[in-house]
């Protein structure tokens, strides 16, 4: 198997770290825009200008500009009528700099990549997958976009389309989880002989992981989290009534709009993840192979779901919903790092020396 020895290689080295960088940024626009969904900020900011919109407003009559153009939507009116204009710049704020976050990502995944490439560090197969995973980035702006318009004037919301919600979460999940895949496959030394089912497993765990974390974007979107309050029992039962659960025609919309079935779906995904995560670390064990990387998954699975179960008991205050996301994220993190180490792919081995100018 083709590993690669960091300590030698400076040029895999200083690649390996960029990605981590902008997989960080990731992280914290995700942690940032979780936030601001959850203070319902998000349609604060009215408009889409990619670029002159790094700019904040910088007047009282700029501000009052922005704020007019909120109070026409049906947010506004429905749920925020009579809002003072110190607290339309907290909400303001929190959108914005969701906003500058994600820019600021792009940037710091396209600047350092465009440097590598004239350098001639990159593999062409690594290449083509990061330059895949840049425009899949750019293509995240516009989806983002596309959410925000769902809930402004013109339609009868007071926020954004769940659909649109999980689909935006999602997509920047799946970016996050490639980054730091190919960033691990850049210094990964894999155990030798893992057994399939193990491997087949492990990389199980990060799919159901996204999984449920589209699911959870749909509970954030529909405020599901503020409904059946009860644990283990949700609505007086383990399983509720199918006629609770199916009652919207045609059936699959209650999948994404029925609050009931929705919050059913989460929990029963946990449970699933959870054996999973507790079979797979017992294999480890008993395989005597990357048996650390299993307990550490199966640990943070087992606090991810305590966690969600506090979250919900507590009818999901903004301290508590926020700390959910963000150690969802990270779970999925270790999932990533412990499944890449026992997968089979080979690894990316970096050019020792191309002349400048050579490898764009």
């Amino acid at each position: 198997m083709t590993t690669i020895d960091t300590r030698s290689d400076y040029r895999t080295r200083a690649v390996r770290l960029w990605l981590l960088a902008a997989a960080a940024m990731i992280f914290l626009t995700l942690v940032v825009g979780g936030a601001t969904r959850l203070t319902e900020s998000g349609l604060s900011i009215t408009e889409w200008k990619p670029v002159t919109g790094v700019l904040p407003p910088l007047s009282d009559s700029q501000w009052q500009a922005e704020f007019t153009k909120y109070r026409a939507i049906p947010q506004y009116r429905e749920l925020n009528s009579g809002m003072s204009l110190d607290r339309f710049k907290v909400i303001f704020w929190w959108e914005w700099s969701h906003r500058l976050l994600a820019r600021t990502t792009g940037a710091v995944f396209l600047a350092p990549f465009l440097f590598f490439l004239w350098r001639g560090w990159i593999p062409p197969k690594l290449k083509t997958r990061l330059w895949t995973i840049f425009f899949a980035g750019a293509a995240l702006g516009a989806v983002g976009w596309w959410m925000v318009s769902s809930g402004l004037a013109g339609s009868n919301r007071v926020s954004v389309s769940q659909y649109r919600l999980a689909f935006h979460l999602t997509l920047a999940t799946a970016i996050y989880a490639a980054i730091l895949w190919t960033a691990q496959q850049l210094s990964s030394q894999r155990p030798a002989g893992a057994p399939a089912r193990l491997r087949i497993v492990a990389l199980m765990l990060p799919l159901l992981l996204i999984v449920q974390i589209y699911l959870g974007a749909l509970v954030a979107g529909l405020d599901a989290g503020l409904a059946y309050n009860t644990w283990p029992l949700i609505d007086g039962a383990l399983v509720p009534e199918a006629a609770r659960l199916w009652f919207i025609a045609p059936a699959w919309r209650n999948l994404f709009e029925n609050v009931l079935t929705v919050q059913f779906d989460h929990r029963m995904v946990a449970y699933a993840i959870w054996l999973v995560a507790m079979f797979h670390a017992n294999d480890a064990w008993r395989a005597g192979r990357e048996t650390s990387g299993a307990l550490i998954v199966a640990g943070a699975v087992t606090l991810q779901a305590a966690l969600g179960i506090v979250t919900l008991l507590n009818q999901a205050p903004l301290p508590l919903a926020l700390a959910h996301q963000m150690l969802a994220i990270l779970t999925l993190t270790v999932a990533i790092m412990h499944a890449e180490r026992l997968s089979h792919l080979e690894s990316f081995k970096l050019p020792r020396a191309v002349p400048a100018g050579q490898g764009a």
